[in-house]
This record gives C-alpha cells, structure tokens and sequence, in this order.
C-alpha cells in the first residue's frame, strides 16, 4: 500500500474548497485506486488558508467521500497550518502505520518547495510528487509564485527549522 498526502490550500470562509484545492483533490482522485493506497489529507486552520469553524483537511476528506472514495481509505488527518507542518503533522500519523510510500500531491507552482521540506523531514520514506496544473488561475497564481521564490530563498539562506 502507498499513502496519497493531498497538501491543501486555502477554502473560502462558509468551507467551500478553492479552485487550488479542488485541483489538487482532482489529481487525488485521477490516481486513488482503494486496492493500491491510503489517503492522508492536510490542512486545519488559518488566517491565509481557512477560517469557517472546521479543518480543512475534513473538507478534503469529505469531498473525496462524496467522489466515491470509501471512507475506510482514510488515515487521520493532519491539522497543520503551513507546508512544514504539512510534513511534521504527517510524520506523526505515518509512524503509526505501516505504509512507507508516500505519493504527495500538490501544485505545481508549490512542489519545489514541497520537496525540499518532505525530503528533509520524512527521508526513511519513499516520496513521489504529483504535481498539478492550475491552467485558469494565472491571476491568481502569480502573488503564488512570488511567494514559494521567497519562501525557497529564505530555506536556502536559512535552513530548514522545525
């Protein structure tokens, strides 16, 4: 069994899942087989990514649940607010189970970014990255972009802290 770790992003404040979330959850879905993987979806809350009363990593799960992914295919969720905790918050759930092939979804403007933290903290596992295509969001994926070219120049100035 391999585990698929779906990253989120954000939703809007009343839960409804943003086109980046949605990509992301449609990338899950083009490669789940319930013989073959698990699910582990990220995400809790935010001020930058969600702040309606639920985690959004429930929004995710409940999404695939209502695509047809049975609910047994689910680990816990991740509660995490931000990429590294995203990894750390992921850690902790895999260490309780068996699985050590792990497929991370993400964006493309973000997988970057997504490798170098997952390599760092989860290197006793064997990670494979999907990483999605946003093709109607270029207004919205531009701020986006600036954002992981700050963020990865800081992790190669600074390191990795967590």
């Amino acid at each position: 069994m391999e585990v698929i770790v779906v990253l989120g992003s954000p939703n809007f404040p009343d839960g409804t899942l943003g086109p980046i979330a949605l990509d992301r959850l449609y990338g899950c879905l083009s490669v789940f087989d319930s013989k073959k993987y698990k699910i582990l979806c990220t995400g809790g809350f935010g001020a930058h990514f969600n702040t309606s009363p639920i985690a959004h990593a429930n929004y995710l799960k409940n999404f695939l649940i209502e695509k047809g992914v049975p609910s047994t295919a689910f680990l816990p969720l991740a509660l995490s607010s931000n990429t590294v905790e995203d990894a750390t918050m992921s850690k902790s759930v895999l260490t309780n189970v068996a699985y050590k092939d792990l497929f991370i979804i993400t964006s493309e403007y973000h997988v970057a970014r997504v490798k170098f933290i997952f390599t760092e903290i989860l290197k006793d596992f064997n990670l494979n990255f999907k990483a999605v295509a946003h093709h109607s969001l270029d207004d919205v994926l531009e701020p986006l972009i600036r954002h992981e070219k700050l963020a990865m120049d800081q992790l190669n100035s600074n390191g990795l802290y967590y």
